[in-house]
């Protein structure tokens, strides 16, 4: 297993790679996200086109199994940007975790703790304060939660992230076994460096 960060464009060899796992992963509980290529593509575009992001990139034999992505606050969508702009927050301090997905086969070996160390080094060498991410919140009772589910809740308190209550943003996506979007609250955790 190979863990190897990439910067900008140098990412485009596994972007449509990383397209595909970001579908697969998030067809899961809690996203259960039916995803598509052609919006995948764009939504990654707009990370290697930044020559501040990062991509974390998990490789057995040089095909991905995982990835972890990050880029400036102030250089990702607006809609992520929203909620600390209404607080007056200095965007220029944030650094922003895009997503960590990872095959089931995988799991449990320490790359999710591999993802954060690197994106969270990579912050804090271009002199960022924060690092965020956001966590789609479904209800306990949602009828698609699996018995077994074990919220990442746990990992991400342990990495010194903490769920912030007045940063919230909301988003429409279909979920896997819908036919129309439906309107989606996710919740912003918070980490200093």
């Amino acid at each position: 297993m190979e863990i190897r960060p990439v910067t900008g464009i140098a990412v485009e060899p596994w972007l449509d790679e990383l397209a595909q796992l970001r579908i697969e992963v998030f067809r899961d509980f809690p996203y259960l996200y039916d995803g598509d290529l052609e919006y995948e593509r764009r939504y990654l575009d707009r990370y290697a086109q930044s020559d501040r992001s990062v991509f974390v990139l998990a490789l057995e034999f040089n095909k991905l199994v995982g990835a972890a992505t990050g880029l400036p606050l102030k250089e990702a969508d607006d809609a992520f940007q929203a909620p600390f702009r209404m607080l007056g927050a200095d965007l220029s301090t944030v650094f922003y975790f895009g997503e960590s997905v990872l095959k089931k086969d995988w799991r449990g070996q320490g790359i999710g703790h591999r993802f954060f160390d690197l994106r969270e080094q990579y912050a804090e060498d271009f002199g960022f304060q924060n690092t965020t991410f956001c966590a789609v919140q479904r209800p306990e009772d949602h009828p698609a939660r699996p018995a077994d589910y074990r919220p990442l809740d746990a990992f991400w308190r342990s990495r010194g992230y903490f769920p912030q209550n007045q940063l919230v943003a909301d988003f429409d996506w279909t979920d896997v076994g819908d036919s129309q979007p439906s309107h989606k609250r996710m919740q912003f955790w918070m980490h200093s460096l």
